[in-house]
């Protein structure tokens, strides 16, 4: 096998980015940059199931309601996961793909992360691994689970003598995968960051049979995360961003559509840096 071809790249442009007919899953959906994911997704036509950790259950429910309602009534589903489980992780990519996507599932966006600002001299050994826990270890586990179903998928097209099945996966990375963000100290962040950024180049060679794998490398996102820090230190970032701006989360949706969709189908190992410019400075 190869990796699959686009099934019409003549067709108008925009029937490229189309995602009807597809089931996606976005750790970390309910708020921030996953759940403009999740909104954009829906907006493309796909089906979607968001997972939650932090947030009520009543509230994640709620959120998927709301953006089913705004999409005509298309499936949306919010399942608790706590990423640094596998087995939890695994029983809700199947549930998912299951319940949501009525045994089929296309899209997986490994979104759900955390960040620290604690200087490395000190960092206590429990934090550290905690952030790769959930940065790394969380991402590759829901990623391995989907690899499992697209595997199956693909199999089963072959079988059949059907279209290749054409999957996506997508990372949540950072800018602070490519440069050391300051004034802050946040040594194991950037590392955690670094390597999801290599791994997903990892596995979109070693997948390339039955999925692409690229990741997305936000800068300063206007998201909880980014509020909790000091106003002088959010000044001086601004001043480092030739954009002279903060990224809205919403402004990102369209470029996960573009990786989910066949519109990227010859693009696989990238890793898409959206930052206003920051990492040029």
């Amino acid at each position: 096998m190869v990796l699959a071809p686009h099934p019409n790249p003549d067709a108008p442009v925009l029937s490229h980015f189309s995602l009807e007919g597809k089931t996606a899953l976005v750790t970390g959906g309910c708020r921030g940059i996953g759940l403009e994911v999740a909104r954009g997704l829906a907006e493309a036509g796909a089906k979607v199931a968001i997972t939650y950790a932090s947030t009520g259950a009543a509230e994640a429910d709620a959120i998927a309601g709301q953006i089913s309602a705004a999409n005509g009534g298309r499936a949306v589903k919010a399942y608790r996961c706590n990423v640094r489980s596998r087995e939890e992780v695994e029983a809700v990519v199947e549930a998912a793909a299951r319940e949501v996507g009525g045994g089929r599932l296309d899209v997986l966006v490994a979104n759900a992360g955390v960040a620290a600002n604690v200087a490395a001299l000190d960092y206590p050994e429990a934090e550290f691994r905690a952030m790769f826990d959930v940065n790394v270890n969380g991402a590759f586990w829901a990623a391995q689970a989907a690899a499992r179903v697209f595997a199956r998928q693909a199999q089963a097209a072959a079988a059949t003598g059907g279209p290749p099945h054409r999957a996506s996966v997508i990372f949540t990375a950072s800018v602070s995968a490519s440069l050391v963000n300051i004034p802050q100290k946040q040594a194991a962040y950037n590392a955690s960051k670094a390597a999801l950024v290599h791994l997903g180049k990892s596995l979109a060679v070693e997948w390339v049979d039955f999925a692409r794998v690229n990741s997305v490398s936000p800068g300063f996102i206007e998201t909880e995360m980014l509020d909790v820090h000091p106003q002088e230190w959010r000044s001086a970032w601004n001043s480092m961003v030739p954009g002279r701006r903060f990224c809205k989360p919403a402004e990102l949706k369209g470029a996960y559509v573009f990786l989910a969709s066949d519109a990227s189908s010859y693009m696989t190992g990238a890793d898409l840096i959206i930052d206003g410019g920051y990492t040029l400075t």
